[in-house]
């Protein structure tokens, strides 16, 4: 019973795979958010879990609207939306992982929940918006940004400064850090450093910020740790593709990524404005490529338009932003040779790095903050209200045919 329960929690937490591409038509009972923006979103179960900044949500009917305070929970199946998960967050939410027993990991910009005070990462029950007892993380310092379960571990980052710098791995249960993982994200390029993004799979952990350094190795932006042993290093494993500078406006540009079902790639996503090279693109990685100097598999160009957002199924690499092309390495803020219209949203072919003919469209704005792969399709959140043609505010899924 342990062995399959503790199976069970590691894939929980895996990309899901999917064996083709979804629909470029969005399922028509998801609710809306009002106002605002959509940060993360996890699945609990049969429940989704909404994160962002806003104050509104109504059902898909647009007949009934209830106040949210950032975030929110509907069923995956009907879109309805749950009375009993309401908890009073006091600032944006930007990172969502499933936890074990119905609950569900809350990281942000926060000082507390309800009136009881927590900071900046919370677990809470989806029954009815309860924190759990004895989840005490004692975050300090800063905002959480990203996080991610595997089995007991929780993989946590940021700007904190406590209990770690940046990068945290605590126990699940109890929110102590873990003494086997001190990898720290040094040599900033802004003021503070920052990890925007972290994903898990196996026996290695991909961070990407603010940082060059990574417990003194070189890492420009992006890194592999090694977490198969009972303490974690830094992989060796290293890229000079972020070394380069980017548009003044983006010291670090790096943002979003996403393993691969199997764990052997990853798929990174920038900004950085329309300098070429490797701002305003996605990549893929191999995984356990060795080396000094390892280069991207392929490059997705969008010729200036920013992607935050980016979901690895194995039949396609989503990838989301504000952007206008995919297939633009000779665009400058304007469409080159060969670069195909993907407006907001689009997927790229695993093995070839060409756009597929995938174009469901929305409206721009801001751009994609998250994508949810799942057994029923993709779930994406945003800041706009037009997906796939039709009146979906700022979360919508496209199924899988």
């Amino acid at each position: 019973m342990l062995a399959r329960v503790a199976l069970a929690a590691i894939i929980a937490s895996a990309p899901y795979a999917h064996s083709r591409v979804v629909s470029a038509d969005p399922i028509d009972n998801t609710p809306h958010v009002l106002d605002g923006i959509v940060n993360a979103i996890a699945v609990v179960g049969g429940t989704v879990v909404v994160g962002g900044s806003f104050t509104e949500v109504s059902d898909a009917a647009r007949t009934t609207t209830y106040p949210r305070d950032n975030l929110f929970a509907y069923d995956l199946t009907t879109g309805k939306i749950l009375p009993g998960f309401a908890p009073r967050v006091s600032g944006p939410v930007f990172g969502l992982a499933a936890g074990e027993f119905g609950t569900v990991y809350v990281g942000g910009e926060f000082f507390g929940i309800d009136d009881q005070r927590s900071r900046a990462l919370a677990r809470l029950r989806v029954s009815d918006g309860a924190q759990v007892p004895g989840f005490a993380p004692r975050i300090g310092g800063g905002l959480v940004t990203t996080l991610a379960r595997q089995g007991t571990k929780l993989y946590v980052g940021g700007d904190f400064t406590s209990p770690r710098t940046a990068l945290a791995r605590l126990d699940a249960s109890t929110g102590a850090p873990d003494p086997g993982f001190a990898i720290t994200p040094d040599s900033s390029l802004t003021s503070q450093v920052k990890v925007y993004a972290l994903a898990v799979s196996r026996d290695r952990l991909v961070v990407d910020g603010s940082f060059t350094t990574l417990d003194g190795h070189s890492r420009p932006q992006l890194g592999l740790i090694d977490i198969g042993g009972a303490t974690a290093r830094v992989a060796p494993w290293r890229t000079e593709a972020y070394a380069p500078k980017c548009a003044p406006a983006f010291p670090s540009y790096v943002r979003g990524l996403d393993f691969s079902p199997d764990g052997g790639y990853f798929a990174v996503v920038t900004t950085g404005g329309p300098r070429g090279g490797m701002c305003d693109t996605a990549a893929r990685f191999e995984t356990y490529a060795k080396g000094a100097r390892i280069r991207p598999t392929w490059v997705n160009s969008t010729g200036g338009d920013s992607l935050y957002a980016v979901s690895v199924t194995g039949a396609a690499v989503y990838v989301g932003g504000h952007q206008r092309w995919l297939d633009n390495p000779q665009g400058r803020d304007s469409p080159g040779r060969g670069a195909v219209s993907r407006p907001g949203i689009g997927a790229i072919h695993p093995r070839t790095g060409k756009a597929l003919a995938w174009n469901p469209t929305r409206e721009r704005g801001i751009g994609v903050k998250a994508f949810y792969a799942h057994p029923r399709g993709l779930l994406v959140g945003s800041d706009t209200t037009r997906l796939g043609r039709e009146y979906h505010a700022r979360i919508g899924m496209f199924p899988l045919p």
